[in-house]
């Protein structure tokens, strides 16, 4: 899936080691355009953390995966990027004014909303 959006907060960088060697795992709120937009946080592992593009204010192109996983009897979903690439306008003029193209909204199975927000799918 693909999302534009603006960022408005990079969380703290988290560094581990793992079983497999060191890991590094980056997290951002971004937040969609539209009548009502929604904040969203995704994650970026490792390599694909592109600190140049991730500016407060910037405009990204975000493609990602929504993953979700059983804990202990208890579901949570990660949103997961694998490209974040600066849109070009960072003004974010453009976010705001951007359609709402699809609605996903993802919920556990006791159907407690976690997500909503809008993206456009890819073809």
């Amino acid at each position: 899936m693909d999302l534009t959006a603006k960022l408005v907060q990079i969380l703290p960088l988290q560094k581990g080691q793992g079983k497999n060697g060191e890991w590094k795992k980056q997290d951002i709120i971004v937040e969609t355009g539209g009548q009502y937009p929604k904040k969203v946080c995704i994650s970026i592992w490792g390599d694909k953390i592109n600190e140049k593009a991730l500016q407060i204010g910037n405009t990204l192109n975000i493609s990602f995966d929504v993953e979700s996983r059983e804990y202990n009897g208890r579901w949570y979903t990660d949103v997961k990027a694998w490209k974040v690439e600066a849109a070009g306008n960072t003004t974010g003029a453009a976010t705001a004014a951007m359609p709402m193209k699809c609605l996903l909204i993802l919920t556990t199975t006791i159907r407690k909303t976690i997500y909503l927000f809008s993206f456009k799918p890819l073809l």
